[in-house]
Parts: structure tokens; C-alpha cells; sequence
């Protein structure tokens, strides 16, 4: 399993109990876990979703549009788009893709599911630049309990 992957599992499974599993910590350690800037460690992870328990909102960042951003097909290989996946996949999972060329997400989904400017949120892309962007994004627009969980 890509580390990637162990990650985005993980995660969806924290989503479900109120901790990411210790074995995933010691693999993403051991094996040299290298963030991109401003992506939170497994340990801040686990911590936020824990103080946050089922109340988090992750926002996949990514484009349902491969041509826009190839990328993204590749990611969704692994892990599927949120939104594209079945009607229970990803529970409290929304799809707000960040625009790079207008630098900008439309957040009236984000505001439909009931998020708001408290809420916590985990923003991820395919490798977690996008999800930096959408981080700030959200902040700049009044989010304040929001991290990046990376790629």
C-alpha cells in the first residue's frame, strides 16, 4: 500500500473512531514520511480529528476533470474523488475543487452540508500543495479550525 494511501485509509478510518491507528503512525515514521510545507503529521492528525470527534469535514480538493488536472486521475486510482465513489462513500467528505488559475473554491457546498466558519476541516489533494492553497483559502474567508492533511 502507498504511503499515500495508508494515509487517505487511515484518515477514513479516524473519520469513524476517534484516532488514527497507532500501526499507521509507526509506518508513515519508519518509512520517512516526507511532507510538502504546511501539511500536518500523522500525530497532529490523529490529534485534531480526536478533539473533533465526528464533527471533522474533509475537503478534497482535487478535480473530478482529468484534463484540467491529470494528476488528479492518477490520485483517484488510489483514492477515489470524494463525492465519486458511491452514495456512502467518504461520509462528512465534500468535493470543493481549488481553482489554481482563479486561486479560489466556490464554498457554498462547504455551507450546504452545514460548515462553517468553526468548523474543523481537513483540506487534501493529490500531494498537499493544493490542499496548503485551499487551507489558506478557507482561513482567508473566515475558517478557523482548519488543517492540511496533505496528499
Amino acid at each position: 500500500m502507498s504511503l499515500s494511501r495508508a494515509l487517505k485509509a487511515s484518515l477514513k478510518a479516524s473519520l469513524k473512531r476517534p484516532f488514527i491507528h497507532h500501526n499507521t503512525l509507526r509506518f508513515m515514521t519508519a518509512n520517512g514520511y516526507n511532507r510538502k510545507p504546511g501539511v500536518s503529521s500523522p500525530s497532529e492528525i490523529s490529534a485534531f480529528v480526536a478533539s473533533n470527534p465526528g464533527t471533522v469535514i474533509v475537503v478534497d480538493t482535487r478535480n473530478p476533470d482529468f484534463t484540467v488536472e491529470p494528476g488528479d486521475g492518477r490520485s483517484s486510482t488510489l483514492a477515489p474523488i470524494s463525492g465519486y465513489g458511491g452514495p456512502s462513500y467518504r461520509p462528512r467528505s465534500i468535493n470543493l475543487v481549488y481553482d489554481r488559475g482563479s486561486k479560489s473554491m466556490d464554498l457554498t457546498p462547504l455551507k450546504e452540508i452545514g460548515g462553517g466558519e468553526d468548523t474543523p476541516i481537513i483540506t487534501h489533494c493529490g500531494g498537499g500543495g493544493r490542499g496548503q492553497k485551499a487551507k489558506d483559502y478557507l482561513e482567508s474567508n473566515g475558517y478557523t479550525n482548519v488543517i492540511n492533511g496533505g496528499g
